[in-house]
C-alpha cells in the first residue's frame, strides 16, 4: 500500500458505520484501549472493554456513556498475566455465542525495572503483551466470522527487538527494555503469521498491525516510573514529542475498520520517525518479516500456552455452516 491510498489526516470521522458488529479490545480502561474503544463506541459497534480492573471498567464505562449516550458497551474482566483468567474470559464470551467482528490485543506493560513472572511463570512482558494475546485469539475463534479482523498493537520499539529464543523468558539476563522490544516484535510477528496462515488455510480472518507512535499514556508511570531515566524524559522532552492517546489510538482504529486497510499491513503515525502525524503504513522491521521465525515462535507460543490452533478455525467454520 502506498500513502496516496490513505486519506490524509484519517480521523474518527472516516470511521465507516459499525452498526451490528462486535468488538472487542483488550487493556480498554485507559490509554490507548479506552480511546480505540471510545471510538468503535462512537461509530455504532457494540464494544466489550477488556480489562484487570472492574473499577476503572466502571469508570471507563460512564465516561463513554457522557459521550455517546445510548452506546452499547460493557465491562468483562481479563487479567492478561493469567492464561487462567483468559481461559475463562473466553469461555464467558462462548458461552455467550455472539459473533466478534474486530479484535483488538492492545493491553501491555513496559519496561518493568526488575524481572516479574506472571501467573504461569512466563516474563511479565512475553507473557502479558504476547502469548495472553495470542491465546485468547485462539479461545476466540470460534466466534470470529468471516472477515472478523484481528489488529495486534505493536510499537516501534519492535524496529530494536530480537526474539531471544535461548533465553525466551529473560531467565539468564533481564534487560527492561530488551524484554519489551521482544514482546513487541512478537505481537508484530504474530500478527503477519496470522494472516499468512489464514491466507494459506482459508481461515477468512484479516490480520493485521499497528503502532501508536508516542502517545501520552500511563506506560511509564506504571512501568519504569515516573521518578526513572525514562520516566524523567518523559517529563521534560515528552510533551512536544508526543501526542495524545485519542491521537496514537487513530492507527489502532484504521486497521480495525477503515476499507483500505489491507491484511498483514502495519499502521502508525507517518510524522518524523513515526512518533506522531496523521496515519499510514509503517517501518516493518527485517526481524519482523522472518517467516521462518514467525513459524518457529508460534509454534513454541502453542506449546507454552496450550492454544490449539490446528483445528479451532476448522471447528470455528464448521459452527458458522451449523448455524
Amino acid at each position: 500500500m502506498t500513502k496516496e491510498l490513505i486519506k490524509d489526516h484519517w480521523g474518527l470521522s472516516d470511521i465507516p458505520n459499525l452498526r451490528g458488529n462486535l468488538a472487542v479490545v483488550t487493556g480498554a480502561t485507559g490509554g490507548l484501549g479506552y480511546e480505540t474503544a471510545l471510538g468503535l463506541a462512537q461509530a455504532g459497534a457494540e464494544v466489550i472493554l477488556a480489562g484487570r480492573n472492574s473499577q476503572k471498567g466502571a469508570d471507563a464505562l460512564s465516561r463513554i456513556r457522557a459521550v455517546t449516550p445510548g452506546a452499547k458497551i460493557r465491562f468483562e474482566l481479563v487479567d492478561l498475566a493469567s492464561l487462567a483468567s483468559v481461559r475463562s474470559f473466553a469461555a464467558r464470551l462462548l458461552a455467550n455465542g455472539n459473533p466478534i467482528h474486530i479484535l483488538v490485543n492492545n493491553a501491555a506493560v513496559m519496561a518493568n525495572p526488575t524481572r516479574e513472572t506472571t501467573a504461569d511463570g512466563f516474563e511479565l512482558q512475553l507473557g502479558t503483551n504476547y502469548l495472553s494475546h495470542f491465546a485468547l485469539t485462539a479461545s476466540l475463534v470460534p466466534l470470529l466470522v468471516q472477515g472478523a479482523r484481528v489488529v495486534s498493537v505493536s510499537s516501534g520499539a519492535h524496529l530494536h527487538g530480537k526474539i531471544h529464543f535461548d533465553d525466551l523468558q529473560s531467565e539468564r539476563k533481564y534487560s527492561p527494555w530488551a524484554a519489551y522490544c521482544q514482546s513487541k516484535l512478537a505481537m508484530l510477528l504474530f500478527a503477519l503469521e496470522l494472516h499468512r496462515r489464514s491466507e494459506a488455510n482459508g481461515w477468512g480472518l484479516l490480520s493485521n498491525a499497528a503502532h501508536p507512535g508516542y502517545a501520552r499514556t500511563d506506560l511509564i508511570a506504571n512501568g519504569p516510573g515516573a521518578k526513572s531515566a525514562m520516566g524523567s524524559m518523559h517529563s521534560s522532552i515528552g510533551k512536544w514529542m508526543s501526542h495524545s492517546a485519542a491521537a496514537g489510538a487513530l492507527p489502532i482504529l484504521f486497521a480495525a475498520t477503515a476499507p483500505e486497510a489491507r491484511p498483514g499491513g502495519y499502521y502508525g503515525p507517518n510524522g518524523f520517525m513515526e512518533i506522531k502525524g496523521p496515519v499510514g503504513p509503517a517501518k516493518i522491521a527485517r526481524a519482523a518479516q522472518d517467516a521462518e521465525v514467525a513459524r518457529r515462535l508460534w509454534e513454541i507460543s502453542e506449546k507454552l500456552t496450550g492454544a490449539e490452533w490446528s483445528t479451532a478455525r476448522t471447528f470455528a467454520r464448521n459452527e458458522v455452516a451449523a448455524r
